[in-house]
């Protein structure tokens, strides 16, 4: 039997790219759900989006628009 793996919350999700060197940019904020790019370090080219209404993870970006704000 196979079990699924546990799945990785938003905010870890988040904070996992940011601590490998990537950065992040919130795209938009609309009927209580965030939409943020996850993009390269080197270039900032978008490599995935994360859209989720996952209430830690709108506190934990707060008012923050991008990962050096």
């Amino acid at each position: 039997m196979v079990e699924d793996a546990p799945r990785t919350s938003a905010v870890d999700q988040v904070r996992r790219w940011q601590d490998l060197g990537g950065t992040w940019r919130v795209l938009a904020r609309r009927h209580g759900q965030v939409t943020v790019s996850l993009c390269r370090c080197d270039a900032g080219e978008e490599v995935d989006r994360l859209t989720t209404a996952d209430p830690d993870l709108i506190a934990f970006l707060g008012d923050r628009d991008a990962s050096d704000d």
